[in-house]
């Protein structure tokens, strides 16, 4: 029986610790590749540099068991230690302070030099016929240089995190970690050697151990998931039985074929056996793993082995908080409603539609898909009333296939932009009361299946559940509005009182002033000024009185080219305003108003443009209406705002504005019985469109009303 002070024992822990970090080296750098990108531009370096630490740890043990001299794992880790430093350097680069901090390149140069040096050195002791007092000084120095290379590595290591911005430590904290473990390792291994005047077998033995460290802060620094690292139970006891078997039948399999070649090697055997053993290992921790093996292996065992597919109490805790989480930190309420239903099905991304101004669904929210472009009118209105009226789960990959065959007809037509998508897969409608409140469209899992009765019965449980959450959440942004309503029309009521107050008083002045005043010169300007003045503050009250309301004094036949001119007076000191020859158009409005609204959006298109770029008005006849477009090259708006904010009261960008700008515009316009219409894109500008009724439009509407009150 092998005694745990013999040396043997403590090669064998070292040649089994030597592989396990061979093996979990090879692993992290075999997942390192496809997300390389996420190490602070240092990926291909330290992918470089995986290798390296797995060929070194490879070669200890093959000199631990005899088959490679001892100058080939000193290569081997002066390889690693310069592939680790090029490493720091690339992430020193990361943002920029290789080029600023000019003492970094030359020290790097200098480890790198010393590294070569040592291995001079390594190899003359291996292969001179040297006398003993000469190899114990040489054995010195090797040590020396050693604990010069650790010692600097640890000292650039510190000034890597030490030196970095706030915002980029959470890139470097777990690679910083790794490398700290890894050289304070080093620095303690080569100190007690150089004290000891020999090589410490025991400790050496354990090296191993910081390089499974390393490997392993590597594999969180560019995890997917590195922020919220999170350990979730399976859901029962046969998962985890399965998978241990699994795993048990694989590494039997794998010593078997480990065993075969050992005896059909011949004098590389060994050698064999450690590659393949190696290559297997790694393989297996990045497959097993895998999302989609793991979707399959779940799929297959509720199939053959449970009664239900589902986990019902977990998956409604699960539902709970995800739906429920609070907090500054937690995701929008669109979000969590679509992840919470992606969860079901472990869909990794998808979209939420809900009901706009004029009922037609609209994007309200995305979950993990950016790159999916959605129309403004994402579906039809009899698409919408179908789903509203059945509640109808619509599998996609079934539509496309049924599409495919000849002469198919669907119950209603499915947007194209949603068939045109390869992943989009499912569209959940959520029903509150019998009325659509959204729609949840989900993106293809890794393990796509289609939808059975415990599925589609699920699902239509929690789409009821969500439904009423957003539609109790519509409720209190509703009640909260008219709170603020209320509020803004009483701080407005004060307004109004003392302005009123003061226009009197200019009034009796004014009057008072053409009884008393005894210069005729003087009389006529000062009744000039305060008639100004009073007409003004009147026209401030009428103003006032109207916000909240939308409400105009009243509609009269008017002409656009008075109204384009009035809008340009207002704008004549201003050379960014552009007025395009229009035709001149009869409509029915309240000029007034008309004005304050086109004032009121070229305003906004010259605060959002430099101060050189043009803005826009021009008028056009289209059908029964008026189109005046205002058009901007500005800094746009994205299409969450648009639907979300412009038209939302008291969401003001300016200090102290009361944010109603946008929303009484639109009132304004609807009150003329017109509509006010946005599109803009981020960085591209926007234009906005306001649709007036022609005065032959509106009299045609009068003589048909006219026509049926008489017949009623």
């Amino acid at each position: 029986m092998m005694a745990w002070d013999s040396p043997d024992i403590w090669t064998t822990i070292a040649i089994a610790l030597d592989l396990t970090g061979a093996i979990a080296t090879a692993a992290v750098g075999l997942s390192l590749w496809p997300r390389r990108h996420r190490l602070a531009g240092a990926g291909g370096a330290a992918l470089v540099a995986l290798v390296l630490t797995s060929l070194w740890s490879l070669s200890v043990a093959a000199v631990a068991v005899g088959t490679v001299p001892p100058i080939l794992a000193s290569v081997c880790e002066t390889a690693r230690n310069m592939g680790w430093l090029l490493v720091v350097f690339r992430l020193f680069g990361g943002d920029g302070r290789d080029t600023t901090l000019a003492p970094i390149r030359p020290v790097v140069m200098a480890l790198c030099f010393v590294e070569l040096l040592h291995l001079g050195i390594d190899y003359g002791l291996g292969t001179l016929p040297l006398p003993l007092e000469l190899r114990s000084l040489a054995f010195e120095f090797n040590v020396l240089f050693r604990l010069l290379v650790t010692v600097g590595g640890l000292v650039l290591v510190h000034n890597l995190y030490a030196g970095c911005s706030h915002d980029a430590r959470p890139a470097l904290r777990w690679p910083t970690i790794g490398l700290a473990v890894l050289w304070a390792f080093d620095l303690n291994l080569y100190t007690i050697s150089y004290l000891a005047g020999s090589w410490p077998r025991e400790v050496a033995a354990l090296r191993a151990v910081a390089t499974v460290i390393l490997a392993m802060f590597i594999g969180l620094s560019v995890a997917a998931n590195r922020d919220e690292l999170k350990i979730r139970p399976s859901r029962a006891v046969t998962f985890q039985t399965f998978s241990l078997l699994v795993i048990g039948a694989y590494l039997v399999g794998m010593v078997a074929v480990a065993q075969w070649l050992s005896y059909a090697g011949g004098n590389f055997a060994r050698l064999l056996e450690l590659a393949f053993l190696t290559l297997a290992s790694a393989i297996a921790l990045v497959v097993l793993p895998s999302r989609k093996l793991r979707s399959w292996l779940k799929v297959t065992l509720a199939k053959h082995f449970f009664q239900h597919r589902y986990d019902y109490r977990e998956e409604w805790l699960r539902f709970t908080r995800t739906i429920g989480s609070g907090g500054e930190n937690a995701a929008p309420l669109g979000e969590r409603v679509v992840k919470s239903v992606a969860d079901l099905f472990e869909s990794p991304a998808g979209l939420l539609l809900a009901p706009g101004e004029q009922g037609e669904m609209t994007l309200a929210a995305r979950w993990n898909w950016p790159e999916i472009e959605v129309p403004g009118v994402a579906m039809s209105l009899q698409g919408q009333s179908y789903l509203e009226r059945t509640g109808y789960i619509v599998d996609l990959d079934e539509v496309r296939g049924r599409s495919a065959a000849p002469g198919a007809d669907t119950a209603f037509e499915i947007p194209e932009w949603l068939l045109a998508d390869a992943r989009s897969w499912a569209v959940i409608p959520l029903v509150h009361f019998e009325r659509l409140v959204g729609l949840v469209v989900l993106a293809r899992p890794q393990f796509a299946r289609t939808f059975d009765w415990e599925d589609l019965d699920l699902l239509r449980v929690i789409s009821q559940q969500v439904a009423s959450y957003l539609a109790e959440n519509a409720s209190q942004t509703a009640l909260a509005e008219a709170n603020r309503f209320d509020d803004f029309h009483r701080r407005i009521a004060f307004v109004m009182h003392d302005i009123k107050n003061l226009a009197s008083q200019f009034s009796l002045l004014a009057r008072n002033a053409e009884l008393h005043a005894d210069k005729p010169a003087f009389r006529a300007d000062m009744l000039v000024t305060l008639r100004n003045s009073s007409e003004k503050l009147n026209a401030l009250i009428a103003r006032l009185g109207r916000y909240g309301t939308g409400a105009v004094e009243k509609l009269e036949n008017i002409r656009t080219r008075d109204v384009l001119a009035s809008v340009g007076t207002s704008f004549a000191s201003s050379a960014q305003f552009v007025a395009v020859d229009s035709p001149d158009l009869a409509i029915t409005a309240n000029r007034h108003s008309l004005e304050q609204v086109l004032v009121h959006l070229v305003q906004n298109g010259i605060d959002a443009s430099d101060p050189h770029s043009p803005v826009f008005l021009s008028v056009v006849a289209d059908g029964l209406h008026a189109r005046f477009e205002v058009l901007d090259s500005g800094c746009g708006m994205s299409a969450e705002f648009v639907r979300n904010g412009l038209f939302k009261p008291f969401v003001s960008t300016k200090s102290g504005g009361f944010g109603i700008g946008a929303y009484e515009a639109r009132e304004l316009v609807r009150a003329m019985r017109g509509r006010l219409d946005v599109e803009s894109r981020e960085g591209l500008g926007s234009r906005f469109v306001v649709r007036i009724p022609l005065s032959e439009a509106t009299n045609l509407y009068q003589n048909l009303t006219k026509n049926d009150q008489k017949v009623a």
